[in-house]
């Protein structure tokens, strides 16, 4: 049998999906002040200063310390089915369809949340590893529930769900330093649609 691994934001989509969810999922006092105060963070990940883990991490705690979760996950689902079909690419949903119908295994594994990514994978019957925030007495303390899913944390995640051995082949599709990871589980690897023989650097 044969598994087939895929990042999601810039490997499925055209960009990265998290900031359009902020947008879509925090009200607009909480979206200007946050503009504003995490600024520094947001340029420094630009300029590749600060990682993407750490803000992430800062941009969660700000955006939804206190939010209802069942707020959350009404908005969560509405994104996945009104925004995320607009920045599909088209190569990424065929060779999801070609896994598909040849029997494969298919598997999201994104640093994503999976407020608005499980409807998208339940609706595409795709299997879902990702990232989850914390929630007590049904409201979000601005932390994830867990690692984030970027990394290692892939890997891991993909070997404590799947027995890896157990697949004759495996496929990973990345763009990113963040999916070496993942890559490099895999016999057949996909860096930015163009197959490649190592996982890169």
């Amino acid at each position: 049998m044969t598994l087939a691994l895929f990042d999601f934001d810039g490997t499925i989509t055209t960009r990265e999906t998290m900031p359009d969810f902020l947008r879509h999922s925090i009200s607009r006092w909480r979206l200007v002040i946050g503009w504003i105060l995490l600024a520094p963070i947001v340029a420094g990940y630009r300029a590749r200063l600060v990682s993407g883990r750490f803000a992430r991490s800062v941009l969660v705690r700000f955006a939804y310390t206190g939010m209802s979760v069942s707020a959350l996950t009404i908005r969560g689902k509405d994104f996945a089915k009104d925004h995320l079909p607009h920045v599909l690419r088209p190569e990424a949903v065929e060779r999801i369809e070609w896994h598909r119908t040849q029997g494969h295994k298919v598997v999201v594994v994104s640093g994503g949340l999976d407020v608005y990514l499980r409807p998208w994978c339940e609706a595409q019957g795709l299997d879902l590893l990702c990232s989850a925030l914390e929630v007590r007495n049904g409201r979000l303390t601005g932390r994830y529930d867990g690692e984030q899913c970027v990394l290692g944390e892939k890997v891991r995640r993909v070997r404590q769900a799947y027995d890896v051995g157990a697949f004759s082949e495996i496929y990973a599709y990345g763009d990113t330093a963040e999916d070496q990871d993942l890559l490099a589980l895999a016999n057949r690897k996909f860096y930015r649609w163009q197959e490649i023989s190592a996982s890169p650097a």
